[in-house]
C-alpha cells in the first residue's frame, strides 16, 4: 500500500492488538480473533482511509468508531492529525480510553455519545476538517450523521464495499441534497486481502439545516 510505518508505529499496533485480545474477552469489540485477520480486516482496512486523507494536521472525527476503525489505526500511522473517536456505549468508550492510555497517544480522546446529539453541540457541529464512518450504516444515513460536523470544505469519508456503494450511492442523492453534500470521489481499494472494497469521499460543500441531524434514532428509521 506505499505505507511506512516507524518502530515505534508498528509498536503501537501491536500493542492495540493485544489490547482488543483482552477487550474482546469482556466486551463485543470483534468477531475478528486471529492476529493476521485483525491486521488485514481492521489495520490495514482502516490504513486505507490515508489514501483519500487530506495532508497536514486535520482535525479528524470517527463516527461510530466501536474498537477505533479506522480513526484510532489513522491516529497511529498520522501521529499530527487530532481525533475524536465518537462511540454511543460507554464500555467501548471506556475500554477505547484505556487503550490510548495504553498506547501513550496524545491528541485523541473518544466521546460517549449519540451522534445525533453531539452534532448539535457548537463545540463540535462545523469544527472538523474530516469525518469517518466504517461498516456503521447505509450512506444516506450516514451523511445525516457525518455532514454536520464538518467545517465548509470538509471531507466525509465512508468505507464500503464496491456492490454496497453502488446502491448505495445513488440512494444518498436526496440527503447530499438537503445537507449540501457532493459526491467527490469513488476510489477503489487496490490490496489483495480487502476484495470488494471502496472509498466514498463526500465534500461538505453547502450550508447545514439546523434540523440536521434530526433527533435520536430518526436518521435510521426515516432515512432521507
Amino acid at each position: 500500500m506505499g505505507i511506512v510505518l516507524s518502530k515505534e508505529q508498528l509498536l503501537a499496533f501491536e500493542r492495540y492488538s493485544g489490547a482488543l485480545e483482552e477487550g474482546s474477552r469482556r466486551l463485543n469489540l470483534t468477531a475478528v480473533k486471529h492476529p493476521v485477520e485483525v491486521v488485514e480486516k481492521h489495520f490495514l482496512d482502516s490504513l486505507t482511509v490515508l489514501d483519500v486523507l487530506p495532508a497536514g494536521a486535520l482535525r479528524l472525527i470517527d463516527v461510530g468508531t466501536g474498537a477505533g476503525f479506522p480513526g484510532l489505526a489513522l491516529k497511529i500511522a498520522r501521529p499530527e492529525i487530532n481525533v475524536t473517536l465518537l462511540e454511543a456505549t460507554g464500555k467501548k468508550v471506556a475500554w477505547l480510553r484505556e487503550t490510548i492510555e495504553r498506547l501513550g497517544l496524545r491528541g485523541v480522546e473518544a466521546v460517549a455519545e449519540r451522534a445525533e446529539t453531539l452534532a448539535h453541540d457548537p463545540a463540535h457541529r462545523g469544527r472538523y476538517d474530516v469525518a469517518t464512518a466504517r461498516a456503521v450504516a447505509p450512506l444516506s444515513v450516514l451523511c445525516e450523521l457525518c455532514l454536520p460536523f464538518l467545517k465548509r470544505g470538509g471531507m466525509f469519508i465512508a468505507q464500503k464495499s464496491a456492490s454496497g456503494a453502488e446502491v448505495e450511492v445513488p440512494a444518498s442523492r436526496r440527503a447530499l441534497g438537503l445537507l449540501g453534500g457532493r459526491l467527490a470521489e469513488m476510489r477503489p481499494v487496490d490490496h489483495p486481502a480487502l476484495p470488494n472494497r471502496v472509498l466514498v469521499a463526500i465534500e461538505q460543500a453547502g450550508v447545514i439545516p439546523a434540523a440536521y441531524p434530526r433527533r435520536p434514532g430518526m436518521p435510521a428509521k426515516q432515512p432521507l
